[in-house]
């Protein structure tokens, strides 16, 4: 047993090798015997061979330890108490051994004397002490203490959190700082290596947070602080703080990848203000005003400036840039604006009174542009009116006047009627009054005086800035033309605050006209007269127009002028009595007011009228008429007689004549309703039944309404209401009972069960005919058939189909609501509850509860006992006696039936309980879901009916347990690497490994624990960062992909052995882990060998596959379109020494049959491929000299048997499996590696892109390459020197010799090392 550790894992010393070897004609060495080198490089042996040597002893043999227990590499993490290694030492005398533990660091670990299992002591501390040495110590307790020196080697982990090195974390920066530039720098550091160790900076959080604050700045890698957008002093913020966090790039610790993160540290920004602002006015808006007669210095309004840039506040000056009325004023240095000259309000009287003044604020100092920073407003400055000026007259119309002082006026002439009526203006009189000055100071008082003030007014008597004065005449009677033909006024304009004044003269000219007419005592006389009363019956003889003019003038006579009424009236023309003219048309209810215009006019033919107003008054001579016919219908009981009787009466409104009186005259049914003797509103009294009228009226009521009035005599109107009362269904059918009781047995179809009966009060078939309705659950299974038994009742006859029968077990009663309805479906309906029990038979077959067959989960290994389930059987008979069955149990594996392997894993008992019986033997890998197939017997049932269930299914899921720990599979590779060749981040090795167990429990992870270089004198020195694993899935096989990080020092020749480690990762327990070395051998480009064919490429293609089998290792060639076609390869053993040309060409010779072969397939020549001849440079031949091959076969001799005796160690040395081989060599060849059956690794330039190196995974289509193929000559006219190969091939050169008239030599790129 190998023991684990958490450094490396070993072998122990009974490990076994097997060997498989591949029969041959050659000669085998015997077993037991010490193999020679040439026949140790055999190619055709698989294994490493190991010599049995028996030595007989005569005394003790001291302990030895193991080659590899030289050095370990543990994680600084390992916690104190767990297993570090194990101390592996090989006494051939099988003693008890004891190991032990010294060295000034022994205290880091405790040792198990008897067993070597060593346990950390104390904690490892990478940053403290990344690399140490211990001496190892065992005794067989015969012989002195063997020691050994043990180097101890420190893995980092991620125990460490970035801490930042900067003590003042603020600084300065200015507002116009460009986006982009950098503005502050901090620096964290982690102790901590590789990903662990990488810093990597963020910012948490901007104070302020406000305008998009967040993303004002970033931050590098490098820890630099950069400018991510426009700073402003003034519209943004004047300071800024930054929370930063630096967090290492993750890293293994405490067996999971963790983040360590700094403490966050806060850097204060301020921001420095810069002139880049115009300076700004305080207010958006001024103005002020000032008085016209101010004089000059007067302050008018201050205006106020400030520098945009708060933070700088230069000093702003003041000036006056333009204005609308240039030199009146002036501003001051502190932004005061006086006046500095004469005001005249009157000379802004177009300009709204306003002057407009622009006022420019200059900061002192330029800007940052060089110029001047500067701002300009307008402001308003309103010129306010001063009383300097009196109201004076003008004679000329409003809209034509100018107010010149030459247009002023005092005297004015006009003409008027006389006795003109008051408020007649005064004829031809154009006066204008204006005053210049504004609101209280411009507004006079108007009025009159002189000998003729009295007999006129004047228009307007107040008035403001300018108006149109009007003479009215006041008082008519003093116009008088025969008293005096001429009047004079004075117009006096007063201003109201300076009480100055102006004087007008008017002189007034009267004009005689004809002044007196005829007139009426009364404008109007109110005048009455019967309607039809008789023609010359005299209204009124009062009425008489008086006229002071005598003569012709003062003649009067009397008309009535045409309008409405002068058909039926008339007027004497000389007394002016008013009398009827046509009775027979004087109707009040026709017409009962007229309005009539009599006029009066004199010989002068002056005329005036005055109104006659005649009321007709009323007689009773109208009846009252009823409007329409009343035909109501109304639905008994819930309908109301609402019936508005419209009546009027064409008398006199508001007189006994038209008001109308309502009765209801006696009829059958009249006391019933009632009318309203005011309104007419015929309504029932209480509600009415269809029922109670004489169902020969067919439901028709007539009532007679009488209508009268209040006159003398009174006149009345009968009029008859026919009222329809309309039947409804108001009566619900009646049961004969409220509950029907049947009893019937289940599977009796047709059966009658029982009857219903119901009757319903209604008279009318249409609602007293009677359909029965069944509902309730089960009700499809009945028929009810109904019969009419009579007027109003009707019977139900409950029976089955005559193909239905009823089931027990389904329902063993119905419970049935019977229900007796009529047509109307707006009508009601009566029920009755009908009982009807199914009496039993035993005939119905278990069933499985289906929510008792839901999948369950039980997990592998013993982790659950006892019941796990519980299956559920019913059935619904009465005395039923059920047990659960086991019919089957289905073992699958990932869907694939696996036969009868958990056959004993559950059980099933007769109440349906589910029991493990083998808990331990279930195993998720072996089965992950079990199907138990149950059924329900019913023990009881008629041997007549199925007495089984339906079978029922109960998944059973077997979870995973992290049970199994990864491995690795094997393979048959051997990795060789090219130092010279191979670069950085190439891969050079790979593992593939499973594990058993599913999801997380088979995830596997590859980390490589320790690399040590065995150089080929056997010296071992551990290296640690030259590689790295990825980890990669294909199907279920997980990959580690081994790369190089660092470039490899070419003169160091031997094998880097790297410890891969696959370890799962389970969600819950430990973690299992599976560890294997790999040997990476070294070798030089000189071993490369070119195999040339006389074939072409496309034949060599063809014959592929027979060359590999034939050749050590079958190479995939790579031919050309004509001539020769050649194959470069490294033949190299699985312990990493390489064969040379000549060793090659002796394998080849010793066996006759792959000789006899490869000849046949083409093979012409083997040649070594020099360095110089890699370059491409001239002259150098492709068979290398003859002493040159010796000189690389005594060379690769030695190193073989350097390699054999030093470096091959006593473990597995071929990745993947348990075999060593010490007879054959792996070649390596321009193939892919794939088609070899072992990796490798190489590099060169980046033309190297399609290499036909050995160690490159490509390979070349002639065709379409971009090679450049060149023709030449076979090496040299003259002949090679003497190959053994040569002499061999001879012959078949001689036969061909023919056939190769010309050879094509391929320029690989690959093979080219001029750009390493």
């Amino acid at each position: 047993m190998v023991p684990k550790s958490a450094g490396r894992t070993t072998a122990g010393p009974d490990s076994a090798h097997l060997c498989w070897r591949r029969p041959s004609s050659a000669s085998r060495a015997p077993s037991g015997a010490q193999v020679p080198a040439e026949v140790m490089a055999w190619p055709w042996l698989s294994c490493l061979l190991l010599p049995a040597l028996i030595v007989s002893v005569a005394a003790n043999v001291a302990p030895t330890f193991l080659s590899n227990m030289s050095a370990v590499t543990l994680p600084e993490d390992l916690p104190v108490g767990a297993q570090a290694f194990w101390l592996i030492a090989v006494d051939q005398d099988q003693d008890p051994l004891t190991y032990g533990i010294s060295g000034s660091y022994a205290y880091f670990f405790s040792v198990i004397q008897a067993t070597g299992e060593v346990k950390l002591a104390s904690l490892l501390d990478y940053e403290t002490l990344y690399w140490f040495s211990i001496n190892i110590s065992v005794s067989d307790n015969h012989d002195n203490r063997v020691q050994k020196e043990m180097q101890v080697i420190v893995e980092d982990r991620n125990d460490n959190a970035p801490v930042f090195q900067n003590t003042d974390f603020s600084t300065t920066i200015s507002e116009t700082l460009p986006i982009g530039s950098e503005v502050f720098s901090v620096l964290a550091v982690d102790k901590d290596t590789g990903s662990s160790g990488a810093v990597v900076y963020s910012i948490e959080r901007v104070i302020p947070s406000s305008d998009g604050s967040e993303y004002l700045f970033r931050i590098l890698p490098s820890g630099s602080i950069i400018l991510n957008g426009n700073l402003s002093y003034n519209n943004k913020s004047a300071f800024y703080q930054l929370e930063l966090k630096a967090c290492d790039s993750g890293g293994p610790y405490n067996n999971s990848i963790v983040v360590q993160c700094s403490s966050p540290v806060f850097v204060s920004i301020s921001v420095i203000d810069q002139p880049d602002l115009d300076p700004q006015f305080v207010r958006e808006f001024y103005s002020a005003s000032v008085a016209e007669d101010a004089p000059q210095g007067t302050s008018v309004l201050k205006v106020e400036a400030m520098d945009g840039d708060r933070g700088i506040n230069d000093l702003v000056i003041y000036s006056i840039s333009n204005s609308t009325r240039p030199g009146w004023f002036m501003i001051t240095s502190d932004g005061v604006i006086e006046v500095s000259g004469t005001l005249d309000r009157e000379q802004l009287l177009e300009e709204d009174e306003e002057v407009q003044v622009q006022v420019t604020a200059t900061e002192k100092n330029l800007n940052i542009y060089g110029q001047e920073a500067k701002v300009s407003i307008w402001v308003t400055v309103r010129v306010t009116d001063v009383n300097d000026h009196k109201p004076e007259f003008y004679n000329c119309s409003l809209l034509t006047c100018t107010f010149t002082p030459q247009e002023a006026q005092v005297n004015f002439t006009g003409y008027v009627e006389e006795h003109a009526s008051t408020r007649i203006p005064i004829d031809d009189l154009t006066m204008v009054a204006y005053d210049p000055d504004k609101g209280s100071n411009g507004t006079f008082w108007l009025s009159l005086e002189g000998p003729d003030a009295e007999a006129f007014s004047v228009s307007p008597e107040r008035a403001a800035g300018s108006v149109e004065v009007q003479v009215l005449v006041r008082t008519p009677s003093q116009v008088d033309y025969e008293q005096q033909t001429v009047m004079r006024v004075q117009v006096v304009a007063t201003d109201s605050v300076s009480k100055d004044s102006s004087v007008a003269m008017v002189t007034i000219h009267l004009r005689d006209i004809n002044d007196h007419r005829p007139t009426f005592p009364e404008s109007l006389y109110n005048l009455n007269v019967s309607e039809h009363s008789e023609d010359g019956y005299v209204i009124t003889d009062s009425i008489r127009a008086l006229d002071p003019d005598t003569g012709e003038g003062g003649h009067i006579t009397y008309s009535l002028l045409p309008g409405n009424g002068a058909d039926i009236f008339a007027v004497d023309p000389d007394s002016g009595n008013v009398t009827v003219r046509n009775g027979s048309l004087l109707d009040r209810e026709k017409q009962d007011v007229y309005y009539l215009t009599l006029q009066a006019t004199d010989g002068g033919n002056l005329s005036s009228s005055t109104m006659l107003h005649i009321v007709v008054l009323d007689i009773n001579d109208n009846e009252p008429v009823v409007t329409g016919t009343y035909n109501i219908f109304v639905q008994e009981e819930g309908g109301n007689v609402s019936v508005l009787i419209q009546a009027h009466d064409d008398d006199q409104p508001n007189t006994n004549n038209s008001l109308l009186h309502f009765s209801l005259l006696p009829s059958p049914y009249s006391h019933n309703f009632s009318v309203d003797p005011d309104t007419g509103i015929l309504t029932n009294l209480e509600p009415l039944d269809r029922e109670a009228i004489d169902p020969t009226l067919g439901g028709r009521i007539v009532l007679t309404v009488r209508v009268s009035d209040y006159g003398v005599p009174a006149l009345w109107t009968d009029v008859n209401v026919t009222i329809t009362v309309e039947d409804i269904n108001d009566n619900l059918p009646i049961f004969s009972h409220f509950n029907y009781s049947f009893s019937v047995r289940e599977r009796d179809p047709g059966v009658l069960i029982g009857e219903v009966e119901a009757w319903d009060a209604d008279q009318t078939e249409a609602n007293n005919r009677i359909s029965f309705s069944l509902s309730g659950t089960g009700a499809n299974n009945f028929i009810l058939r109904g019969m009419v038994l009579g007027s109003g009742g009707a019977k139900g006859y409950l029976s089955l189909p005559s193909d239905t029968s009823l089931d027990y077990e389904t329902h063993h009663c119905f419970d049935l609501t019977v229900s007796a309805e009529n047509p109307d479906p707006q009508a009601g309906e009566a029920t009755a509850q009908v009982l009807v029990t199914v009496e039993d038979v035993n005939d119905t077959p278990p069933t499985l509860d289906a929510a008792s067959l839901r999948g369950i989960r039980v997990a592998e290994n013993g982790s659950r006992h006892g019941i796990v389930a519980e299956v559920v059987a019913q059935d619904v008979d009465t005395g039923s006696q059920v047990e659960v069955q086991l019919v089957n149990v289905i073992c699958t594996k990932a869907g694939i039936d696996v036969g009868s392997l958990c056959h004993g894993w559950f059980s099933v008992l007769g109440n349906g309980s589910v029991l493990i019986n083998q808990s331990e033997a279930i195993d998720y890998e072996t089965c992950d879901l079990v199907t138990l197939v149950v059924r329900a017997c019913d023990l009881t049932t008629d041997p007549r009916f199925q007495p089984y269930s339906d079978n029922g299914s109960l998944p059973i899921t077997i979870e995973d347990v992290n049970d199994n720990a990864p491995y690795f599979l094997p393979q048959d590779k051997t990795f060789v690497i090219i130092p010279e060749l191979v670069m950085p981040n190439q891969q050079v090795a790979s593992v593939r490994a499973r594990d058993n167990d599913s999801e997380n429990n088979g995830a596997i992870l590859f980390s490589i624990l320790q690399v040590d270089f065995v150089a080929k004198d056997g010296a071992v020195t551990p290296f640690q960062g030259f590689f790295r694993v990825s980890t990669s899935t294909e199907a279920s096989v997980f990959i580690g992909n081994i790369e190089l990080v660092t470039s490899l020092d070419s003169t160091l020749q031997g094998t880097y052995q790297v410890t891969v480690k696959a370890q799962d990762r389970p969600t819950e327990g430990p973690a299992q882990e599976a560890k294997i070395t790999l040997n990476l051998f070294t070798v030089d480009q000189s071993y490369r060998v070119r195999l040339q064919f006389s074939m072409s490429k496309e034949e060599v293609g063809a014959n592929t596959e027979e060359i590999k089998m034939w050749l050590p290792t079958p190479p995939l060639p790579h031919s050309r379109a004509r001539g020769r076609s050649y194959l470069d390869a490294y033949f190299v053993f699985s312990n990493g020494s390489a064969l040379t040309l000549d060793q090659l060409s002796l394998m080849i010779r010793n066996d006759q049959d792959s000789l006899t072969r490869l000849l046949q397939l083409g093979l012409v020549v083997l040649v070594s491929v020099p360095r110089a001849a890699e370059r491409g440079e001239p002259g150098e031949g492709m068979v290398s000299p003859h002493y040159r091959r010796k000189l690389r076969a005594m060379k690769a001799a030695k190193e073989a048997r350097q390699t054999a005796v030093g470096v091959t160690p006593p473990v597995s040395a071929i990745p993947g499996t348990n075999m060593y081989n010490t007879e054959r060599a792996n070649p390596m060849l321009n193939i892919p590696t794939e088609d070899l059956g072992f990796e490798s690794q190489s590099s060169s330039s980046d033309l190297d892109h399609i290499s036909l190196n050995s160690l490159d995974d490509n390979s070349v289509d002639l065709a379409n390459s971009k090679q450049k193929i060149k023709k030449e000559a076979l090496c040299s006219p003259k002949e090679p020197d003497p190959e053994p190969l040569s002499r061999v091939l001879s012959a078949r050169k001689a036969g061909l010799h023919e056939q190769q008239k010309e050879e094509l030599a391929f320029d690989n790129k690959g093979l080219n090392t001029t750009d390493l």
